[in-house]
């Protein structure tokens, strides 16, 4: 139970620092679906996401208005369409995407996820479809996101899907190429995708979930770094293991509320309440940072050396508050580290405190990985699939979620800006590694699971 205390606390929270529910998340299952005739299947989608999400986007701001929490995204996510469509060519999947968008459009939703394919162990007729759909997909649709797994702690990784995705980024990058690549900001290569995502560009329903669910994602980093302020300036955290302890009070407080409106919307929808995700997500707004976090514990700026550190406390603070104020914690719930959509994270990037490699360092303690990062328009695919690979393998090894969400902007280098737009925010163009890796990536072929795999 909160104190009286606490719920003042929770008060203040909204007031001044940028509490709210980051996302309420409809997940719709579309097995029911599947058909051999587009038509049929198109029909069946359209009528089944209307039915279920008529009613979402007044609920969430009913619920909101309610409690005086804002719900900031309204989203939904369906089952992967590479299996839905196991049947489908490539310009099907195509129209398929653009079903989807209509779909989305006409509920009102800001984005819908779960155009992707789960290929770690091998890819069918269907999944290489949509995966070579993909440029064309993303850019003749506006809310659609597509996540595609290609590596598993169980299954090893598909380096045949890591080599055609590094190709795809490229091809959607250049389909977009008049709004700076941004079709690459809403598809996102996975290692051991979690089936409950609440979060974009990642979100899709999995195959064990219901056939209807909600899903909520809590952020919250300004209250993090407030709080930790406060502690540090009261004296009531003079160590790193106290100011832990702060974080997880507050994740856990944060969590509290985004279960309470996860629960309301559901049960006034008459659906199931899934999971709460709370995942640290910043925006480009100031003062809903995460790297700004690095600041409050002494650090010059995200990207000096500790940064690894810090962040490991920080998302097991997370976890360790979420997973005390809620039964149903899943999705991702930690810290993510999107380069462009934090403006701390952004500027320590532009200054050169903050480079892909230390970036890719961190991502072994993050809940993501290496997401919303501007590279050269020019890189090439292999390079693309060397980095990929490189993701896939901190995923593999280490049991955990890691992904790869890298923007190649067309006719730009580095040190120059490209802008997205809103959430998405923008990002100065930062070099890659040197060095040729297409010789290693035309091996295909599939690395092998790690012995720790073999858990039965």
């Amino acid at each position: 139970m909160l104190t009286e205390r606490e719920v003042l606390s929770t008060l203040n929270m909204l007031r001044n620092e940028h509490l709210d529910v980051r996302t309420v998340t409809l997940g719709i299952s579309l097995f029911d679906c599947a058909s051999h005739s587009f038509d049929v299947f198109a029909y069946r989608v359209r009528s089944k996401i209307a039915r279920y999400a008529e009613k979402l986007v007044a609920t969430c701001e009913e619920v909101g208005d309610r409690y005086g929490i804002p719900v900031v995204n309204k989203r939904i996510s369906v089952s992967p369409i590479g299996v839905v469509g196991a049947s489908f060519s490539r310009d099907e999947m195509v129209r398929a995407c653009q079903v989807l968008d209509e779909a989305a459009k006409k509920a009102g939703v800001d984005f819908l996820g779960g155009f992707g394919a789960l290929v770690e162990k091998g890819m069918t007729p269907g999944e290489r479809n949509l995966i070579d759909a993909l440029p064309e997909a993303l850019a003749t649709t506006d809310r659609i996101c597509s996540s595609i797994n290609v590596a598993s702690s169980r299954a090893g990784i598909n380096m045949d899907a890591v080599a055609l995705m590094g190709q795809r980024i490229l091809d959607t990058a250049e389909a977009t190429r008049e709004r700076d690549g941004i079709g690459c900001a809403k598809l996102v290569v996975f290692a051991n995708i979690p089936q409950d995502v609440p979060f974009m560009a990642g979100a899709y329903l999995g195959v064990g979930e219901p056939d209807v669910v909600i899903n909520v994602g809590v952020s919250g980093p300004g209250v993090v770094r407030k709080a930790i302020d406060r502690a540090m300036q009261n004296g009531s955290a003079p160590t790193l293991g106290a100011v832990a302890e702060v974080i997880k009070r507050t994740a856990y407080k944060v969590t509290r509320v985004g279960e309470i409106i996860g629960e309301d919307v559901a049960r006034r929808l008459g659906v199931p309440f899934g999971v709460a995700d709370l995942s640290l997500a910043p925006t480009p707004a100031v003062g809903d940072s995460v790297g700004e976090i690095f600041q409050s514990v002494g650090l010059s700026s995200i990207g000096a050396p500790g940064s690894t550190a810090v962040l490991a406390m920080l998302n097991d603070a997370v976890k360790k508050g979420g997973a005390f104020a809620s039964s149903h914690v899943g999705g991702l719930s930690g810290a993510f580290i999107p380069v462009s959509e934090d403006s701390s994270i952004e500027a320590a990037t532009r200054s050169g405190a903050l480079s892909l490699e230390k970036l890719e360092a961190m991502t072994s303690v993050c809940s993501v990985g290496l997401d919303m990062i501007a590279i050269p328009g020019d890189t090439p695919a292999a390079t693309i699939s060397g980095i990929i690979a490189d993701e896939m393998a901190i995923g593999m090894i280490n049991s955990k979620t890691t992904a790869v969400r890298v923007i190649p902007v067309p006719g730009k280098g580095v040190g120059e800006k490209a802008a997205f737009g809103g959430l998405l925010g923008e990002a100065d163009i930062i070099p890659v590694p040197g060095g040729d890796a297409s010789a290693f990536i035309r091996l295909g072929g599939r690395i092998p699971a790690p012995i720790h795999s073999l858990k039965n």
